[in-house]
């Protein structure tokens, strides 16, 4: 599957190297444009649209198969070799796609996952969007309050509320039913698809210290793929380290991929 993408290059060069970054569940490529900005001055920026997100066509989801649509996608861009970055369920695909083809990535940057099963995701939230019908929300001001009462979290709902068109009654722009039929994929890490694959190229996870989703336990899970691996923690961040703390953030990314 080709998939939708936002392209930001701002170094005057048609040959400059390329970093690819794939946004978490419930995203799409513009979340990343901080990332984007912090980078377009340096590199060729593609954020894609990930299947049944954004403006890409929906199916169902698993690593494997995002692993070759994005591959499909670099192709089709004429990328031959990139950086990748991926956050959350970006940073699954973007582990998968490294190890279905390894020659085509030069270093990997993993934003707050591992690979392993994630109980700590949206699945209860996706659940119940899924089984709540959809009323008549005429404007973005009521479609987020529509979405707080749902959660308590204003950071989710804004993440969501991108994903609902207004209208009697409000229309869904996002692929609800593959991603909540999905969810338990989402959550886990394909273990037999890609047993005994690794990849020895520079990579770099980067954990929010007050996210539970890269425990010390992991470290060595994330070698066993990624011998070369090194973790780096930004204090007082959660999961969305990359916009609590972005200036942290993109410096490490930073440093990593010009270093």
């Amino acid at each position: 599957m080709q998939l939708a993408s936002l392209i930001r290059n701002e170094t005057g060069l048609d040959n400059a190297p390329t970093v690819v970054l794939l946004h978490g569940v419930f995203g799409r490529a513009r979340n990343l444009g901080i990332l984007q900005r912090a980078l377009s001055p340096y590199f060729n920026t593609v954020a894609f649209d990930l299947r049944c997100h954004g403006e890409s066509d929906h199916a169902p989801i698993s690593y494997p198969e995002m692993a070759k649509d994005v591959l499909e996608s670099m192709d089709a861009l004429g990328i031959e070799k990139a950086h990748l970055v991926g956050h959350s369920m970006g940073g699954k695909t973007a582990m998968a796609t490294t190890l279905t083809a390894p020659e085509r990535i030069e270093k990997l940057l993993i934003a707050d996952i591992a690979p392993d099963t994630m109980i700590h995701g949206q699945h209860d939230l996706a659940q119940q969007l899924y089984h709540t019908p959809l009323p008549a929300l005429s404007s973005h001001a009521e479609i987020r309050k529509f979405l707080h009462d749902l959660t308590d979290d204003p950071s989710v709902g804004e993440l969501i509320a991108q994903h609902i068109t207004p209208g009697d009654p409000a229309q869904w722009n996002i692929g609800v039913t593959d991603i909540v039929a999905s969810f338990p994929v989402i959550q886990e890490w394909p273990v037999e698809a890609f047993s005994g694959k690794t990849w020895d190229g520079p990579a770099l996870f980067i954990r929010g210290g007050d996210s539970p989703y890269i425990k010390p336990h992991h470290h060595a899970v994330i070698q066993d793929y990624f011998p070369k691996a090194e973790v780096k923690t930004i204090p007082n961040t959660g999961h969305w380290l990359h916009v609590e703390d972005a200036p942290s953030f993109n410096a490490m990314m930073l440093d990593f991929f010009r270093g």
